[in-house]
């Protein structure tokens, strides 16, 4: 990583490395952060005194995702099967071969969403908001997560957060398997730390080798799946719909699409 980057920091304590975003207080998400997030990851692939890795964000929010009603953050236009550059960035998380604990402290929305279910497991607490909120922006998911979701929650439970785009809270996440433990919200930083020295203290070999196994052929899949999630963002960007998504949003008011 660059020095010079400052929006995320890698700190440890023993084997257990904390890589925290600094965004607050959302910590909505650009190609610079998810590429220095990607950086981090590889530097502790290659350190080996990281056994396992904590996701964790400063602020209100873990990651709220892209901020559409900035136009800094509105999608440029590219050519139709064109990679969305962050899903590019994205591949290289997964491709990590530490076990990952996200620390999911607030929302964790649309691409948000996608960082959080970057991590083996998902330590949140009541206060907490997941949203798959694409559809109601007006276009399909990205950042892998067509793979990532049914394969936690399963196909039917993540069509209903797909087509909804409706929120929960980390009691409902922990109910389908969408997280892994619920604590109280000034605990979860610390939880997922213990999570991680637990995993920490097994064989670093052995647990590398048994996560390889459990996550045989994900990241291949994860790469079919961002390229075929761009292409159909890509078109959709370009729509009435999704215009009025965005605006719908802004105004905090039901989006009215037309098919268009």
């Amino acid at each position: 990583m660059n020095p010079a980057d400052n929006d995320v920091t890698i700190a440890f304590d023993g084997p257990v490395a904390t890589v925290e975003m600094h965004r607050p207080p959302h910590n909505f998400f650009t190609i610079g952060l998810i590429a220095q997030l990607a950086d981090a990851f590889e530097d502790l692939e290659a350190d080996r005194r990281c056994h396992s890795i904590v996701l964790a964000a400063e602020g209100a929010s873990f990651c709220a995702g892209a901020d559409f009603t900035n136009r800094e953050a509105t999608p440029p236009q590219r050519s139709p099967r064109a990679l969305n550059p962050i899903y590019a960035e994205a591949l290289r998380l997964f491709a990590c071969s530490k076990p990952v604990v996200a620390a999911v402290h607030g929302a964790a929305v649309g691409g948000g969403l996608g960082l959080a279910l970057v991590a083996d497991f998902r330590v949140t607490c009541p206060e907490a908001r997941f949203s798959a909120n694409f559809n109601r922006l007006g276009f399909h998911p990205g950042f892998g997560l067509s793979v990532t979701l049914p394969r936690l929650v399963g196909p039917q439970r993540a069509a209903l957060l797909f087509y909804t785009g409706r929120r929960i809270g980390g009691e409902h996440a922990l109910a389908i398997g969408l997280a892994d433990v619920l604590v109280a919200q000034d605990q979860v930083r610390g939880e997922a730390a213990r999570l991680a020295r637990e995993i920490a203290v097994s064989a670093p070999l052995a647990v590398q080798s048994t996560r390889a196994t459990l996550r045989r052929g994900l990241v291949e899949q994860i790469r079919a799946a961002v390229a075929h999630e761009s292409t159909e963002q890509n078109a959709q960007f370009k729509s009435d719909d999704f215009v009025e998504g965005v605006a719908a949003m802004a105004g905090r008011r039901e989006p009215r699409f037309t098919g268009q």
